[in-house]
């Protein structure tokens, strides 16, 4: 990865209103999951709203091989980057959607994991604690804070829940690329990796498991599922540090 980049407020600022525009998006597609519906169809809204509000996916055509979508929509056992299908959406499923758009030369990434109708107590609890981790993780940020900070309070709360976190994904920078670094855990220890800088913008997502912590790619080289094929929840936030803490990016 690159070098840890500063934005500058004008930046920031663009990077608001492209937050706004996918958080916006994201509502669009959450609020779209019913059963019967296939994720290719949640695709094709995604793009229609894309095309609506004058934005760009920057998941499309990213990676090689090149993604070819763009959003990444991941039922149940999908942790994240699955490609969307016809596969149907049913009753009792979680799916998460992530998707990343381009707004005046800037990107920013959201990710959201809803329910489909009536799901198990188990799936909600996962669902609740994974995007509880995303709003611990946003509650250690400051200047000078660290990386590890972030993954130790992250891990520490997931597994006192008895779920596990991924660890071959992590969170990352963004904002001039899809990635920029830092590479940012979802586990370590206080005190370890880069400290964080104003004007840093980081892209926080919690991997949540309800089984162990690991994950496989299938054979089109994108899904990635848990090894193990129990329920996987995924919740994500563009955020920029700030003198006092950090402000939410992708909000509307």
């Amino acid at each position: 990865m690159s070098k840890i980049t500063i934005k500058t407020a004008q930046e920031i600022a663009k990077l608001k209103e492209g937050g706004k525009v996918l958080a916006t998006i994201i509502e669009g597609l959450t609020r779209a999951v019913m059963p019967g519906i296939t994720t290719k169809q949640l695709e094709d809204l995604a793009r229609k709203l894309m095309d609506d509000f004058g934005v760009k996916p920057s998941f499309l055509n990213f990676g090689d091989p090149p993604y070819p979508a763009a959003v990444c929509i991941s039922l149940n056992e999908g942790v994240v980057h699955c490609v969307p299908s016809s596969r149907k959406i049913e009753e009792g499923d979680i799916l998460g959607i992530d998707a990343g758009i381009w707004y005046e030369g800037l990107c920013t990434d959201m990710a959201r994991t809803v329910g489909v109708g009536k799901i198990s107590k188990q799936a909600e609890k996962l669902m609740a604690v994974a995007s509880k981790a995303l709003e611990i993780a946003k509650s250690q940020i400051k200047p000078g804070a660290t990386i590890g900070d972030m993954g130790y309070a992250v891990q520490t709360y997931v597994e006192k829940n008895g779920f596990s976190v991924v660890r071959q994904l992590v969170g990352h920078g963004v904002g001039y690329k899809v990635h920029e670094a830092p590479r940012i855990p979802n586990y370590g220890q206080k005190g370890e990796g880069e400290a964080l800088k104003e004007g840093m913008v980081l892209a926080l997502e919690p991997m949540v498991n309800v089984g162990e912590p690991e994950v496989e790619v299938k054979e089109n080289k994108w899904d990635i599922v848990t090894k193990d094929r129990k329920f996987s929840a995924h919740f994500e936030d563009t955020v920029v540090v700030t003198k006092t803490g950090c402000e939410v990016l992708t909000i509307k």
